[in-house]
């Protein structure tokens, strides 16, 4: 049995798929089927490690990116999709897998073109409320669509479209409280703030947080995901503010990237939850915390999706909404305060939270994967 795993470019996009593929051989192993290969197809390998842990042997396809607005580097990256579609269709004939599972995004796209080419069936994932263009695409001669939200599953034919909700990682689904502090090297007496800009950083986040920072020290610690392309400066600007204050800076840990461990012990110590409105929502909504979600703005946003998620997890009443335009350091004091200031309020968010949660997404989706490529093989 050969299953194709395809889509990257974030995070968002990669683990996803990791979730399934460990999900996949859960099943493989517990009903004993022989043979099980998956492959990654995408224009980088994203994380090798955790490729090489699942036992995934990556393939590289050459692919390009069509940009929503206007740049001269759209006609190039037409070449490159249609170079990748042209690898894509011969590594995937020789291959011929029984199934592929795609997440969406450009890299997906020449491994999809390939695929329905080749007749092979295909299986896709939408994490937002609004799908992206290839998914859309792709939607309408998939075998199965598998979504997050309820408002994404009008946008692909009814007799295809099941919400399942995101697939997990296991070891990110639960936090781990024991341990946590001593780990992060924190202080358990004082209330510990979250901050997650995505896997590459958030810029507008990460200014906030440093604009509010001598203030944000007094009352809390903060574990902070900066992207690593962020990092540098906002540790240095960081490290200046609080010179004067040593006993405030052992408050302040920045990190380029949480490893998985890292991740489920920051859960696991965190109080409150500072996000943008990507697939995070749902590793929040496992871990049972109350969080403020800033989405990215309409402009930057594929159908305004970040702050579609973000106020259909609010309404669920799990998070607080602050939009990027809105931000500023009174207003994220203000909202944090009123936080701490109600912890019956913390409580009802953090059951809603969990209520939100969907810790079988992998093992539904797993599942139907491996239904098909089955079917497939006879």
């Amino acid at each position: 049995m050969r299953i194709v795993l395809t889509g990257g470019g974030t995070g968002g996009h990669f683990y996803p798929l990791i979730a399934v593929a460990e999900a996949t051989r859960a099943i493989a192993d517990k009903e004993k089927l022989v043979g099980l290969k998956m492959y990654y197809y995408s224009d980088s390998p994203y994380d090798k490690e955790a490729l090489f842990e699942n036992g995934i042997e990556y393939r590289e396809i050459t692919a390009g990116k069509l940009r929503v607005y206007g740049s001269s580097k759209n006609i190039f990256d037409m070449f490159k999709a249609a170079f990748g579609t042209i690898e894509a269709t011969f590594s995937l004939f020789y291959l011929y897998p029984d199934v592929i599972f795609s997440k969406g995004g450009y890299s997906a796209f020449p491994v999809i073109f390939a695929a329905r080419i080749l007749r092979i069936p295909v299986i896709i994932h939408e994490s937002d409320t609004v799908p992206g263009r290839v998914n859309i695409w792709a939607g309408k001669f998939a075998k199965r669509v598998a979504v997050s939200y309820d408002e994404a599953a009008v946008y692909f034919p009814k007799d295809k479209a099941v919400v399942t909700g995101q697939p997990l990682r296991e070891i990110i689904k639960e936090k781990k409280p024991t341990g946590s502090f001593e780990y992060l090297k924190l202080d358990p007496t004082v209330p510990t703030l979250l901050v997650l800009g995505g896997s590459l950083g958030a810029e507008a986040i990460n200014n906030a947080i440093i604009d509010a920072l001598p203030e944000l020290l007094k009352k809390y610690q903060i574990i902070h995901q900066t992207g690593i392309n962020n990092f540098d400066e906002i540790a240095a600007r960081a490290k200046f503010i609080t010179q004067e204050t040593p006993e405030l800076a052992a408050r302040y840990k920045p990190f380029t990237f949480l490893n998985p461990l890292a991740l489920k012990m920051a859960a696991g110590a965190a109080s409150l939850v500072i996000s943008r409105a990507g697939s995070t929502i749902f590793e929040i909504a496992a871990w049972g915390i109350p969080s403020i979600i800033i989405p990215i703005p309409a402009e930057n946003s594929n159908g305004d999706h970040q702050r579609k998620n973000a106020f259909n997890y609010a309404r669920h009443g799990a998070a607080t909404v602050i939009e990027q335009g809105n931000l500023s350091t009174p207003i994220l004091l203000s909202e944090i305060s009123h936080f701490f200031e109600q912890p019956g309020k913390m409580e009802k968010m953090s059951a809603a939270a969990k209520a939100f949660a969907t810790p079988d997404a992998a093992a539904k989706i797993a599942r139907e994967v491996v239904d098909i490529a089955l079917s497939h093989e006879r």
